[in-house]
Order: C-alpha cells, then sequence, then structure tokens
C-alpha cells in the first residue's frame, strides 16, 4: 500500500512545492516511486492554481529538482483522509493544520519537516518569499535534509 505524503507551507508557491520536489527525487533515486504518493499545499488560498513562485524554480532546477505542481489550498475533508503524513513547514503551518484537524487522528498525521533534520538543526523551514537567493538555498538545504530523515523514518515504520 502507498504512503501518502502531503508537504504544506502557506501560500504552495515556495517550501511545500520544494519539498514535494525534493521528496519526490528522493524516492525516485532510491527507486522507490511505486511505495509513495507525494503532493502539496498551502494553508491559505491566496495563490491557488498558480505554480511555483520563479525563483524558487530557479533555485532548485539547479539542484536537479523541478516543481511542477499548481498551488491549491488545503481541503481538510479529503486531505486528512487521503494522506497518512501531512507535513508543515513552521509552526504556524502546524497551529493551523491542528485547528483543521477533525479527530485524533487526523492529529496524528501532523508533523514539522524540521523533526525530521539530520543535519540541520533549524526548527522551522523559513519562508523565503521575501528575501534573497540565499534564503531559497537555505530552504533547499533544509528540506534535502529533512527529507533524507523523512525517507528514513518512514521505511523504519
Amino acid at each position: 500500500m502507498k504512503k501518502r505524503v502531503l508537504f504544506i507551507c502557506l501560500g504552495n508557491i515556495c517550501r511545500s512545492p520544494s519539498a514535494e520536489a525534493v521528496f519526490t527525487g528522493i524516492v525516485k533515486e532510491k527507486r522507490l516511486s511505486e511505495e509513495f504518493e507525494i503532493d502539496s499545499a498551502g494553508t491559505s488560498g491566496w495563490h491557488e492554481g498558480e505554480p511555483a513562485d520563479r525563483r524558487m524554480k530557479s533555485h532548485a532546477i539547479k539542484r536537479g529538482f523541478k516543481l511542477t505542481s499548481l498551488s491549491r489550498q488545503i481541503n481538510p475533508d479529503t486531505d486528512f483522509d487521503r494522506f497518512d503524513f501531512i507535513i508543515g513547514m513552521d509552526d504556524a503551518n502546524l497551529q493551523v493544520l491542528k485547528s483543521m484537524a477533525r479527530n485524533k487522528d487526523d492529529l496524528a498525521k501532523i508533523y514539522k519537516m524540521t523533526d525530521f533534520s539530520k543535519e540541520y538543526t533549524y526548527d522551522e523551514v523559513p519562508d523565503p518569499y521575501y528575501g534573497g537567493d540565499a534564503g531559497f538555498e537555505l530552504v533547499l538545504d533544509l528540506l534535502e535534509d529533512a527529507c533524507e530523515g523523512f525517507l528514513e523514518t518512514v521505511l523504519e515504520i
């Protein structure tokens, strides 16, 4: 049975589509693509239907990751049923996700991306939207590290 993973950030144009692309790349490299369904969404619908931020896409492509998804807002009525892991990028995302949870089973599916970090000690994946190039690179560094850690965790379950 496939493990279903949903990555969440605020607008679903920088961090969560990057997490989706990074994790997709890692599972593909390890020949595990058939074992996962991977998606991303935002807690807001501000950018619904839009592609990922062009700056984020540019930085990701340099590392071999393609951000192809279109932004969408999380739908608690369907996404909590569909996904096994719902992973927020920061504490604000987690707070919103927990407020959307319908029951303890939904709450048990919510995780924070940096909880899976192996090398970095950041407690959140910072939003790079209003920053410069270094912010986008940091997001990718953190996601590469945490996605590796997440995959290790999932494979142990």
